[in-house]
């Protein structure tokens, strides 16, 4: 069994009201160097589904929780330069990988260079039989919304904390699977990085 990573406890208060997030909130596709830190890559997984006061940070039609988060790390103080999976219940990563892949993931997304340059980036991806097998068809739409609350989430969090991000969706669908050595398939490629 791989060694889990835990990371630091999520804050569940700031300075930053959801409505200045919101008025804050843009697509950055520009960061200054540096790494982040260990505090902001914590604060942000927790943002897309971590656990929450009744159970987690995004709703999940029938809780069926079809969406796994992969971190690609570059530039994170405390984390080596590699693949991540990141554990909800536990708020932990699983080490998968270790290379810096952030150039061939780039590649995969069309030759985007705000993904070689941003310090990490974190992909959404889904495995839809956990919703269609009890939804049918109509359970791609609830697992391409909860995507989309996911986002909005990273989103308000980067803003919160100073960070700028970008949601992407222009890439190789079967090159991102091949990159992160992932069955699921992805569905947002989300750069973040100081702004």
């Amino acid at each position: 069994m791989a060694k889990l990573i835990g990371l630091l406890k999520p804050k569940f208060k700031s300075e930053i009201s959801v409505e200045e997030a919101l008025n804050k909130r843009r697509s950055v596709r520009d960061y200054k160097g540096g790494s982040l830190g260990l505090e902001q890559v914590s604060q942000l997984l927790w943002a897309t589904s971590g656990r929450n006061c009744y159970w987690r940070t995004a709703p999940s039609a029938g809780a069926t929780y079809p969406l796994e988060t992969y971190l690609v790390v570059g530039e994170v103080e405390g984390l080596q330069p590699g693949i991540y999976h990141y554990s909800p219940t536990g708020h932990s990563l699983e080490k998968i990988q270790e290379e810096d892949v952030r150039s061939e993931l780039s590649r995969a997304a069309l030759g985007q260079e705000m993904i070689r340059e941003a310090p990490i980036e974190i992909v959404i991806a889904a495995n839809y039989i956990r919703t269609t097998s009890g939804y049918g068809k109509r359970g791609v739409r609830y697992v391409h919304m909860e995507a989309g609350h996911v986002g909005q989430n990273i989103h308000l969090q980067a803003a919160a904390i100073d960070l700028g991000t970008v949601m992407i969706g222009a890439f190789e669908d079967q090159a991102v699977k091949e990159v992160l050595g992932i069955e699921e398939d992805p569905l947002y490629v989300i750069p973040v990085g100081k702004i």
